[in-house]
Order: structure tokens, then sequence, then C-alpha cells
């Protein structure tokens, strides 16, 4: 086994940076993390390339002097091609090589997400099968309190109708939230096949600017070389029109940008409990310039009943959850005032045996 296939092989992104704090080393993990070529990080500063929230340069320099080894918990790592995300990094000489340093990135915030994508559909199944259970019994008293207002109504006043009137719209309204959670419940398991992810943009694209998303402004920045996924066409097109639904009702009359955005990250993995590695190399970006999401809900989008909105059901970002959780993939979101970026990282379609 040689040295460039062990450095190849490394699961998290490594830099080999020399004395004077220029790349001269990256792995495949490195350049798909940072989503950079190995040509446009060969001979460049490190500081050029990786951006971090926190001032390491002279700590780094106290590492290089003292031949020691830091490790540095939980700062923003990222780069101008791509947004940062939460890591630990770890620094360490190259022995027998003076002056040069390994440079180790350990995302977190990934495998973070990714087990909270898990929890999240333990967690909609109990709360779906639960509102499934009661959603018969509950309809039935409803639609029998409807018909009774109705007929009450005839013999009032119209001052007195308006109560009567509440009473039927508040019972409609809540008829049809148990029909979204009955269908919540009902969503079958994706058909999977190979799935052009343009295409899927496209068609939710050209949906949102007919309805919803007309006072919008779609950007489209896509990988034109993305291979397909291994995906239910119809469930992502319904995965895409919710995120572009979401950003379009946030960004209010005045409307805004939505950026739908196609990369390539060869180094991200989603960890399964019996320890073996799902990749998710395929991304898609919904980004928009909207109001970010409520501080007080922004760890909690994607359960079920949980909206921003008022009169939101809370079912939306759940089912997208779902969805990706079928799919076996991930779902992630990072929002400040002025960006909201919502991620799906997807598989490619499988080799087959033999080829």
């Amino acid at each position: 086994m040689t040295w460039a296939t062990l450095w190849n092989s490394l699961p998290v992104p490594c830099l080999l940076v020399d004395g004077e704090d220029r790349i001269v080393g990256s792995n495949p993990a490195a350049e798909g993390f940072l989503n950079l070529s190995e040509k446009s990080l060969m001979g460049a500063l490190l500081w050029d390339k990786v951006a971090i929230d926190s001032p390491l340069e002279a700590a780094f320099d106290r590492a290089r002097e003292n031949s020691s080894i830091l490790f540095v918990n939980d700062v923003d790592v990222g780069s101008g091609e791509r947004p940062p995300l939460q890591c630990n990094i770890q620094i360490a000489p190259l022995v027998d090589a003076p002056g040069h340093m390994l440079f180790l990135i350990h995302p977190r915030e990934f495998a973070g997400r990714i087990s909270h994508s898990n929890s999240v559909k333990s967690a909609a199944k109990s709360a779906i099968g639960m509102a499934e259970m009661l959603a018969h019994e509950i309809k039935n008293p409803l639609a029998g309190i409807t018909g009774a207002a109705q007929l009450l109504s005839m013999n009032l006043g119209a001052e007195d109708q308006e109560l009567t009137d509440l009473i039927v719209t508040e019972s409609r309204r809540i008829v049809s939230l148990l029909e979204q959670v009955e269908q919540f419940g009902n969503i079958r398991p994706p058909e999977l096949r190979a799935v052009n992810l343009h295409d899927v943009l496209d068609r939710a694209r050209r949906s949102a600017m007919l309805g919803y998303g007309a006072h919008m402004t779609f950007i489209e920045d896509y990988d034109p070389s993305l291979p397909e996924a291994w995906g239910d066409p119809d469930q992502l097109l319904q995965v895409v029109l919710n995120l572009i639904k979401n950003a379009s009702e946030a960004s209010g009359k005045d409307g805004g940008t939505i950026r739908l955005r196609t990369y390539y990250q060869y180094s991200l993995r989603l960890r399964r409990r019996d320890g073996t590695g799902n990749p998710l190399p395929l991304q898609i970006e919904i980004v928009d310039d909207g109001p970010g999401l409520p501080g007080e809900i922004a760890g909690d989008i994607f359960d079920p009943f949980v909206s921003g909105r008022e009169n939101g059901t809370g079912l939306g970002l759940a089912l997208v959850s779902k969805i990706m959780s079928d799919h076996d993939g991930w779902v992630g979101v990072d929002s400040v005032p002025g960006r909201t970026v919502f991620r799906l990282s997807l598989p490619q379609v499988p080799k087959q045996k033999g080829s």
C-alpha cells in the first residue's frame, strides 16, 4: 500500500501545508469539502482558501515552532465556494519534514444533523401515528358541530350569525389540518430510479413561477456534470416545491431572490448505526434572502407541527424530512437574517455489480 493510497483514502478533509503556510497537498475529501479543485488549492496560502471564524494563524505558528499538535473545537470552517460548517480542527507536524503541517478538518454539523434527521423520522412517526388514530374520531363530531352551526344560523340575526360563521370556518380549518395529517402518514415508499436533479429543479421552478413564487427572482447555479441521483422524482419534486414555497412566503409580497444550486461533494457520508457509511455526494441548495428562521424554533424546524408562520400547519418541513429519510438522504438548514440555506444531500445511482 502506497502513501498516495492512504492519503486518498482518508475519510476526513486533510491539507498538507509547508513552512510558508502554502498548501502543497490536498486529499479528495478536502477538495469536496471546500468545493475547490486540487489545481486551485496547490500553492495557495492556507488562509486564502480556508475561511475560519477564529484567528488561528498565531496558534498555528506556535504549533509548528514547537512541533506540537493543536486541537481547535467548534469553529465555523468554509471557503469562498461554500458556506461554513461547524467543525473540529486538528493540526499536527509532519514527521521528517520540518515546517510541514497536516491540517485535518472534522465536520461536526453534518453528523449532528444526520442524527437529528433520524430522530425526526422516529418522532414524526409517533406524532403522525397518534394523529391518524384520532383523526377519524375528531372529524365525525366536527361534522356534527358544523352542521348544527349552519342550522342555527338560519334563525339568527346578522350579529349572531358572525359567531356561527366563526364556528363553521374554524371547524373546516381543523378538518383541513386533519386531512393533511392523514395525507402525511400515507406517503408511500419511494420508487427509486435514476433521476436528473436539474429536471426536478426546473419543474419546481416553473410551477412556482406560475403561482406562489411569481413575485420571486430565480437564479440557477447548476453543476452541469452532476450525475443522476437515486430517488423518486415525484417525491423529490414535492420536497423542492415545499422548500421554494416556504422561501417565497417568507419573503413577503415585496419578493426576493431564490438561488437553486447543485454541486458534488465527495466527502459527505451518512453514518448508519451499524457503522457503515452511505455516500451522499449530490447536493441541492435552496437559498433565499428572506428574514431567516425565528430563533426560538430554528432547532426544531423539521419536527411535526412546528411552524414559523401564522396559521401554518408545521407539516411542510416535516414532510421534507420524512421523504429525505426514506431516500436515505439528509436535509439541513443554515439561517441568518438575509440568508437561509436548505441543503439536500442524496445518493447517486448505485454502480452495478461487476461494473
